[in-house]
């Protein structure tokens, strides 16, 4: 099958592409420049650096010309902040320009499309009671994303999307998600307080191959919620402790309220600064502290997906971001496909 990916120098679209390019079929990419510094990136994977809001809808039907398939992963997480309403930054990179690509390649007969999407849909779904898409800009941003793509699935044109959870692993010269955890963590010096709860996780090498299955396997219009491995909070602490040379730092579980007070006190600061993030914190402290498993055969056996070192996954991105922190490395941050 041939493919068009967005994003394929990013963690996940690289590895989604060397998984790919291993089961024979032939990669074709648009990702954002600058090349991460030092990344891994598969030799046979065709890539063209560039801004696909800045190409013209002809522009983009020669790159889908002959395409089988197409991945859509770019676009912005939780972390970002900035003026109200944050929902319009979030519509603009992870929706706006999905929408254009799923009309351009529907029209130019790709008959397979996979879109990286987050497990905070899946939640939205099964805890109504939390009004997820109410209080959260960035969570509503991806149930709108995930209902907008579904939509154009047809009996000609399979669409999925892979709710993702939190996801372990490293690329060289590409800043991890990780590096603000790494240095909260290092700064809790006689123990480290943490709420109660947990959350679905996988390896960017699991990641790669859901990609791949629902690629190859997916027909009609389908969301698949992907966990293999269900951590609470102070296990996952204990392994990255484990890998910050603290093996025997002490993790100490707070009071749900404790977690609620620090989280208004985020909201009162970005209240003061004028600016909105993607989870309204104070209303989030349900989730937090909540279980956020996910079963494997929900999504991740239908797709494929086998078992892999988590362990090792959370290893590689503690090391990196200590590295960053400490100014040991050059890497690029997230930006908007």
């Amino acid at each position: 099958m041939k493919i068009l990916m967005i994003g394929g120098t990013g963690l996940l679209g690289s590895q989604a592409a060397r998984e790919l390019i291993a089961r024979g079929h032939d990669v074709r990419s648009i990702a954002l420049p600058p090349l991460p510094e030092g990344a891994l990136l598969p030799p046979e994977m065709e890539l063209t650096l560039g801004n696909i809001n800045d190409m013209t809808d002809g522009e983009l039907e020669a790159q889908f010309r002959g395409m089988e398939g197409f991945i859509f992963a770019a676009g912005v997480d939780e972390r970002i902040e900035g003026p109200s309403p944050i929902y319009d930054f979030f519509k603009k990179y992870n929706i706006t320009p999905l929408e254009r690509l799923l009309r351009i390649a529907k029209r130019s007969g790709v008959k397979h499309a996979v879109i990286a999407g987050s497990y905070f849909t899946h939640f939205a779904k099964t805890h109504p009671e939390l009004e997820l898409t109410k209080w959260h800009p960035y969570i509503r941003s991806r149930v709108d994303q995930e209902n907008m793509a579904l939509s154009f699935a047809s009996d000609t044109f399979d669409v999925s999307v892979l709710e993702l959870p939190y996801i372990f692993g490293a690329q060289k010269g590409r800043k991890p998600v990780w590096v603000f955890l790494v240095e909260m963590l290092r700064g809790m010096k006689s123990a480290a307080f943490y709420p109660r709860g947990g959350t679905a996780m996988v390896t960017v090498r699991q990641v790669g191959q859901a990609f791949s299955g629902a690629l190859e396997t997916n027909r009609g219009g389908t969301a698949y919620p992907i966990g293999w491995f269900n951590l609470t909070w102070k296990e996952l602490l204990a392994i990255m402790y484990r890998y910050m040379g603290e093996p025997k730092k002490k993790i100490v579980t707070i009071p749900d309220w404790m977690f609620a007070l620090s989280a208004k006190k985020i909201d009162r600061t970005r209240r003061k600064a004028g600016t909105e993030g993607g989870l309204l914190m104070r209303k989030f402290t349900a989730m937090q502290t909540s279980e956020l498993f996910i079963d494997r055969s929900l999504g991740s056996w239908q797709l494929g997906v086998t078992d892999d070192d988590i362990d090792a996954a959370i290893g590689e991105s503690v090391r990196l971001s200590l590295e960053v922190l400490e100014k040991k490395t050059s890497v690029i941050d997230m930006k908007g496909e």
